[in-house]
């Protein structure tokens, strides 16, 4: 079987793929479900079925092995049953531990300049305090949303061997 390429961490319904089923990513969440949202206009199905099981603070992958990460993790800090964290997911117990330590995983099975794409909505924590829970530095971003509370940011993984040549 050749190697994904890509590796979404926190893939949820797959809100952000033009193609939910691309043969060149590897799909993780720690649940399986499908949930129904109602709405005024009608009704939504999400189907939240990644293609490992897992949690995205330890993944279960080799290191250096994909080119890109996608991380999207939850961000609401609370257990309810609304829509938002039917679909998501939320934060649980010490989630700046566990995004610190999700930072690290994105980071280890990332190839020597590979990028991460990290996404968050600043509805409840400012993007700056999350960018605080890792040592890598962004590459740039973008905000997004009607209010722009919605954070696209880019890394790159640094290649390790040739900053230690390079110094």
């Amino acid at each position: 079987m050749e190697q994904k390429k890509v590796l979404d961490v926190c893939c949820g319904p797959k809100g952000m793929w033009f193609d939910k089923q691309d043969e060149r990513a590897l799909y993780l969440d720690k649940r399986r479900e499908t949930h129904i949202d109602t709405y005024p206009c009608g009704t939504k199905t999400n189907i939240i079925d990644p293609d490992i099981i897992g949690d995205f603070t330890d993944i279960k992958q080799p290191d250096n092995s994909f080119y890109h990460v996608v991380f999207d993790p939850p961000h609401i800090e609370q257990n309810n049953t609304s829509q938002i964290t039917k679909k998501y997911g939320s934060l649980q117990g010490d989630w700046r531990e566990m995004l610190r330590k999700g930072f690290k995983e994105c980071f280890r099975v990332l190839k020597p300049n590979g990028t991460l794409i990290f996404k968050w909505n600043d509805c409840r924590f400012p993007v700056r305090e999350i960018l605080k829970l890792t040592d890598q530095k962004p590459l740039y971003g973008h905000k997004s949303g009607k209010k722009m509370q919605t954070h696209w940011v880019c890394f790159i993984k640094e290649d390790r061997i040739k900053q230690t040549i390079d110094r």
